[in-house]
């Protein structure tokens, strides 16, 4: 049977949004007719990167559950109930033939929607500890595919399908220093190039840590390519209009990744799911601070599946200030040590990941 009508769910972070990019873009390489739409979360960045891909989205008015007791918790639950609504018409109407959910707030009532009306339903689970979403529809869905060991702690093992995580379609091409990424970043062939990402939404202790590290920066002889993220651009470029050392270069998001991993020789980075992945198949060396704001700390477990592998470094977040930047540079310059962790990270690759899962979406049909 062809895919005809597929709906993908979730979203609220890139580490979300990709992922499902790419099994949509894989699903509409196999099926080239299919009608693929997505349901989003209202004010939440995949309502733009989404149809800058060039895909349908619908947005649903819900939102996170509070961490602390506050009256927001009954603006909660009116949004989760208009959400659950709309999420019920948006199935009745579009019919689709399978759901898929990448987890974030949006994936909730609309899976529970799907899965109400007897669609065949599909999650995928990107961290090494589970979501609360994923985690209360994996009692509903039919498939779940995972990319670390040991999730039936979470997860009912019988539906339980080892994929690995999707990645950037082009990140999957060689990333070998070329004259076009050279060219890109306005480097030379022979650069010591550190490449520092936040995430998507950007990282503060990251940015702050690089404002207090200026002077060092400066004095390194390493270029390094910094993304900041939206939220914090506009204050770093102020902060930096007449300080700027000339190796720093400043990014609000770089869109061609595959050119920024190209030209790295360490990446500095946080450990969300899809990003490891993505830094696992690039195979490049890799500082990992976890991000103190998740739930469970689950980026600390994210990142010690490779520290303790050796695949990784790990600076954690109270101690960047002090430890980051002398660990990057001396890391840098340490050409044994860099070639170990690239071997040792590009073990770790998972590059069949989408084809697999969409191999599962098929099964369900």
């Amino acid at each position: 049977m062809k895919l005809n009508r597929v709906i993908l769910s979730g979203g609220g972070t890139g580490g979300h949004i990709f992922p499902a990019l790419s099994i949509a873009n894989e699903i509409r390489k196999r099926n080239p007719e299919c009608e693929i739409l997505f349901v989003g979360a209202l004010g939440r960045m995949e309502m733009e990167k989404i149809p800058a891909a060039g895909y349908k989205i619908i947005g649903l008015p819900v939102m996170g559950f509070p961490r602390k007791p506050s009256l927001k918790i009954f603006k909660f639950f009116g949004s989760l109930l208009k959400s659950s609504s709309m999420a019920r018409n948006i199935v009745e109407e579009f019919k689709p033939q399978i759901a898929i959910g990448v987890g974030g707030f949006a994936s909730g009532p609309l899976l529970r929607a799907a899965a109400k009306k007897g669609v065949p339903t599909l999650i995928q689970e990107q961290n090494s500890y589970a979501g609360i979403t994923n985690k209360l529809l994996s009692k509903k869905v039919k498939t779940i595919c995972v990319a670390y060991d040991k999730m039936e702690r979470y997860f009912p093992k019988e539906k339980i399908v080892f994929t690995g995580n999707p990645v950037r379609e082009n990140l999957i091409e060689n990333i070998q220093k070329n004259n076009e990424a050279l060219q890109y970043f306005n480097l030379n062939e022979n650069d010591k190039v550190i490449l520092i990402i936040g995430g998507s939404l950007g990282a503060r202790s990251i940015n702050n840590s690089v404002l207090k590290n200026i002077d060092t920066i400066a004095k390194s002889g390493v270029k390094v390519i910094w993304q900041t993220g939206a939220f914090y651009f506009d204050n770093i470029q102020n902060e930096l209009k007449n300080r700027k050392p000339e190796n720093l270069q400043i990014h609000k998001f770089i869109s061609r990744m595959d050119l920024a991993y190209s030209v790295a020789n360490v990446v500095i980075s946080r450990a969300g799911a899809g990003t490891i992945s993505e830094l696992c198949l690039v195979g490049k060396p890799v500082i990992l601070i976890p991000s103190p704001n998740v739930s469970e700390d689950h980026q600390t477990k994210n990142a010690m599946a490779l520290v303790d592998k050796d695949a990784a470094m790990l600076v954690r977040d109270n101690e960047i200030d002090d430890k980051l930047f002398p660990t990057a540079f001396k890391v840098v310059n340490d050409f044994d040590k860099c070639n170990k962790l690239s071997e040792k990270i590009k073990t770790l690759a998972k590059p069949e990941a989408t084809k697999k899962i969409v191999d599962e979406v098929e099964k369900l049909l």
